[in-house]
């Protein structure tokens, strides 16, 4: 693991003590119906993608960031290496050059980067907003309709709403922390599009801005029944100078349920949090 300032890397382990590897499941032994499996009875994710009554490309299932956990360990005494996409330290690490942030958002990462990461809404367990969602230490559940599309996600019982029913997105929406979706299909492709984002969201842990002159196009492709592809474009001229785009990937999970996961519940890291210096005096 790279050298990270301490506040920087106790907001890191605070996102990896939320993941899913610490709970213990209900139903742990209850297999998932309609899955294809070898003749082992392990799910066969190379297997075709399933499809909708409707011959549509069907997304429904639990999914979680395509990263193999890794274990570091050299001693008895440590922490084994959470499933974190990378893109959660930094979405934009696979770009040539990095984001292209404009004035404005330089001098919000100054800030943000002089705290530590101490003003991330997730660590101070506020809702989980997306695109970062796809690449947190968590579960998403997609359940898929004809006219609507719902994510779960395991953090706080959040919940985020796709309509694929034909309206427009909103013109002048009252801001919020997952926006508007609306969908349509490309093909095989679910693209969806989002609007009316807060302005003090962030990205990642680094603190990449997004705001609410955002328009957020997702891209979903499901290459078979393990693997989901998501495109992420991000259109956001107050906080880059120009559109970009990243890649995630996400695995299907079988054989097990969505676990309840209740941030506050006896939280007891936010107090252990020093006042951050935003003067520059450092």
């Amino acid at each position: 693991m790279p050298e990270m300032k301490l506040p920087r890397l106790l907001i890191a382990l605070v996102l990896l003590g939320m993941g899913p590897g610490l709970a213990q499941a209900q139903w742990i032994d209850y297999k998932t119906p309609g899955v294809p499996r070898l003749a082992d009875g392990k799910p066969d994710l190379k297997a075709r993608a399933p499809r909708t009554a409707d011959g549509k490309t069907d997304f429904s299932g639990m999914w979680f960031a395509n990263v193999p956990a890794k274990d570091y360990c050299r001693t008895a005494d440590c922490i084994q290496e959470e499933r974190m996409a990378g893109e959660q330290m930094n979405i934009g690490r696979k770009l040539p050059g990095g984001l292209p942030y404009t004035e404005w958002s330089k001098e919000q990462m100054k800030i943000r980067g002089r705290a530590g990461g101490r003003y991330d809404p997730h660590t101070y367990c506020k809702p989980p907003n997306f695109p970062r969602a796809w690449t947190l230490p968590q579960y998403l559940k997609i359940v898929q309709t004809p006219k609507e599309m719902v994510i779960l996600h395991e953090f706080n019982a959040a919940y985020r709403e796709i309509y694929m029913d034909g309206r427009p997105l909103p013109v002048d929406p009252n801001p919020t922390w997952n926006g508007y979706s609306i969908a349509h299909w490309d093909g095989d492709v679910l693209v969806i599009e989002t609007n009316g984002i807060r302005d003090d969201m962030w990205l990642d842990i680094a603190g990449s801005p997004i705001t609410e002159s955002a328009k957020v196009t997702e891209r979903l492709k499901r290459l078979n029944f393990g693997v989901m592809q998501v495109e992420v474009t991000v259109d956001d001229p107050k906080a880059y100078t120009k559109p970009w785009t990243v890649t995630l990937e996400m695995a299907v999970q079988v054989d097990t349920p969505m676990i309840e996961e209740i941030c506050m519940d006896n939280e007891q890291d936010v107090k252990l949090y020093e006042q951050p210096d935003i003067t520059g005096s450092n």
